[in-house]
């Protein structure tokens, strides 16, 4: 058995941007995202900064120093102070390192950092045309809450969204 490749997380910093950015494209392009048009990078620094907010944090996920992907932990329902302890988790990978367990560890990751930074439940949002996603969430134990069947339009497919939650 090979050993996975060493995986290095940590907090995204201003320059990672135009490299997540790619990645997001990449999955707009690949319909894993309900965005349908790709983003210039100035036009995801209003989404980075969002991010600096230590409760809800970015991350970058990096192969001998190249990035391969990122994680995000979100606020649900805009912070709302009941749901407080609820928190939105996405990642994504570039194309290139799908399918090699990167994204498992990443979303190991972001399970870990949420519970440690107090959430009590995760919920994820997808495409319920993202197969790939859908097994990984499943992998880990993420169970399906709900489906809002035919309300996306992704390059005239029309399709489903999944609320994939688990406790922490």
């Amino acid at each position: 058995m090979t050993t996975p490749p060493a995986l290095t997380i940590r907090t995204a910093i201003q320059s990672d941007l135009p490299a997540l950015t790619t990645i997001y494209n990449q999955a707009i392009l690949a319909k894993q995202t309900a965005d349908t048009v790709p983003f210039e990078v100035s036009g995801r620094q209003a989404w980075f900064d969002a991010h600096l907010d230590p409760q809800f944090p970015l991350y970058t996920a990096l192969l001998d120093d190249q990035i391969v992907g990122y994680g995000t932990l979100s606020k649900y329902r805009g912070g709302r102070p009941a749901l407080r302890h609820v928190v939105e988790i996405s990642y994504y990978l570039h194309q290139s390192h799908q399918g090699k367990g990167i994204g498992t560890r990443l979303l190991q990751f972001l399970l870990k950092e949420a519970k440690q930074l107090g959430f009590q439940t995760a919920y994820a949002l997808l495409l319920d045309i993202n197969i790939p996603s859908v097994g990984l969430l499943k992998k880990l134990a993420f169970q399906q809450w709900g489906h809002l069947p035919n309300i996306a339009e992704v390059d005239g497919e029309i399709c489903g969204q999944y609320i994939f939650g688990k406790p922490l």
